[in-house]
């Protein structure tokens, strides 16, 4: 088996089930099983529809906080034995945790540290050997290619079609360094051979195929439509553009992830995805695509020109589950615990490399806008100007630019993750004719509903909004209420004793 060029520092090649052991989940199969396992799956037998209805059950059933993760076994309109999982990792800290190798019990803070250590330690992914990978069980090329049997679904009622990606990961290759990138787009069926694919700008597979154009080169593309949720949490994500993020989803699971040649391009992909589907972007092959209801609540763009994808082959594991993303209000969106998490971690890591000093905690709130639009940043002030200083790079560095609205920062004895905290600190630490600041023309999207003409919409703005005690006046700011710490020990210890189930609440900062 050959070496492949997947990003700088090439992977090795591997014999199948050579990669050391690791807790992360194999597959979607595997975690689809240590999920149920803890009670977080729910399997839906009856018959269901694709037109609206799965979209409307699972709206429903996530209206509560941690509801399980829905797996559709008969979809009216595809093959006995298709599947469709929505909602893989919806607001559960647990599944999430699950995804990358951690155990359940976790807080959202200690997932957030979990996430940072494993972003920090990539592992590029091998090459392994297509026949017998589970991926290749079944193959379909040119004209006996059909995607319509796999479960798309019309997630709204004013979807302009059946959308079959999204909870997914595009890969295309870097027309000039070669590695490749991984990233989470949606898709919309178009025919029997033929995907919608919305781009915003700035993404890095749209800059790919621009490059390509330019050239009057077709863009190669490989589309995985049934993806274990690690791949999910770092196609969704913003990494270093000379690096894959197949690197940063083998340092989430402690493996590498195993890679296959493709039969119809020169691209690579998963060996243990569901469906995986190779194609190509011709020069200028667009199509009308969309509207779709996007991560805000709101439907994205009206219809507009979409890069179309020519399907050449598609490959599939026996009985595929094809996984959904439903974008909506939380707790229904499915990025938005996966953004708290995720999105965070990237934040701080971000901050920590710029050399920011005194970060205790990041958190993207996962109720705005599908964990987009708010950055919560808790540190201890060092310095004249540490908190500002913190609150403007926290909006601009490459984890966290697109599309944030409203940056925060409070002090180190507020818990960024408790939204009541960070409410208190606004309304008792922020003078908003001195703590608010505000950033013009940055990086948006053309999904954020408050910006019209729609033309206007890929620039934006943020709110940089200071919650921190005044540093000038640190000594003589008003001191907080705070438990005592060796109180607080006393009554935990005694927590049970005194007639209270569970373990006590622990405060985020005590009196010493």
């Amino acid at each position: 088996m050959e070496e492949m060029s997947v990003s700088p520092g090439a992977p090795a090649s591997a014999e199948r089930g050579a990669s050391p052991p690791s807790s992360g989940p194999r597959d979607l199969r595997d975690w689809i099983g240590r999920v149920e396992a803890i009670g977080q799956l729910k399997r839906i037998t009856e018959e269901v529809g694709r037109d609206e209805e799965m979209g409307a059950i699972t709206y429903l059933a996530h209206q509560t906080i941690g509801a399980p993760a829905l797996l559709f076994e008969r979809v009216k309109g595809s093959p006995r034995g298709f599947r469709s999982l929505w909602n893989p990792l919806g607001s559960s800290v647990d599944r999430f945790a699950l995804a990358i190798g951690e155990p359940a019990g976790l807080s959202v803070v200690e997932l957030i540290r979990a996430c940072r250590t494993k972003f920090a330690n990539p592992i590029p992914p091998v090459v392994v050997e297509g026949e017998g990978s589970p991926v290749n069980e079944n193959h379909l090329r040119d004209d006996k290619v059909d995607i319509r049997d796999f479960p798309a679904a019309r997630h709204w009622p004013r979807d302009g079609g059946e959308y079959i990606g999204t909870c997914d990961a595009i890969i295309t290759r870097d027309p000039d360094g070669g590695w490749l990138n991984v990233g989470c787009y949606r898709q919309m069926v178009q025919g029997k051979r033929e995907v919608g694919l919305y781009l915003s700008p700035g993404k890095d597979a749209r800059l790919h195929i621009e490059r390509y154009w330019s050239r009057n080169e077709p863009c190669e593309v490989v589309c995985c439509w049934g993806i274990d949720p690690a791949l999910f949490i770092a196609a969704s994500q913003t990494f270093p553009k000379t690096v894959s993020e197949l690197d940063f989803v083998g340092g989430m699971l402690g493996r590498p992830v195993e890679l296959v040649k493709g039969e119809a391009t020169s691209l690579l992909y998963p060996a243990r995805a569901e469906i995986a589907v190779e194609g190509v972007i011709p020069p200028n092959s667009q199509k009308l695509e969309g509207p779709f209801g996007e991560f805000t609540g709101y439907y994205g763009r009206p219809e507009d020109y979409a890069f179309l994808v020519q399907v050449r082959a598609v490959h599939y594991r026996d009985n595929p589950i094809l996984t959904h993303a439903l974008m909506a209000d939380y707790p229904a969106n499915e990025c938005a615990l996966l953004y708290s998490v995720a999105r965070s971690a990237r934040v701080w890591s971000d901050l920590d490399r710029v050399g920011v000093p005194g970060i205790k905690g990041v958190y993207a709130h996962p109720a705005a806008a599908g964990g987009f639009a708010m950055t919560i940043v808790s540190l201890e002030q060092r310095y004249a100007g540490h908190a500002p200083q913190a609150l403007a790079l926290a909006g601009q560095v490459p984890g966290g630019a697109y599309f944030s609205k409203w940056i925060i920062a409070v002090d180190d004895d507020v818990d960024p993750s408790n939204i009541n905290q960070v409410l208190w600190a606004m309304s008792t630490r922020c003078n908003p004719a001195e703590d608010i600041d505000i950033l013009r023309q940055t990086w948006s999207t053309w999904l954020d509903p408050t910006q019209n003409p729609p033309e206007e919409r890929p620039y934006g703005s943020k709110a940089l909004i200071n919650a921190c005690m005044e540093h000038r006046y640190l000594k003589q700011f008003s001191r907080r209420t705070r438990l005592r710490r060796s109180v607080y020990e006393s009554v935990a210890a005694r927590w049970t004793e005194l007639g209270f189930d569970g373990a006590p609440p622990k405060p985020w900062a005590l009196d010493d």
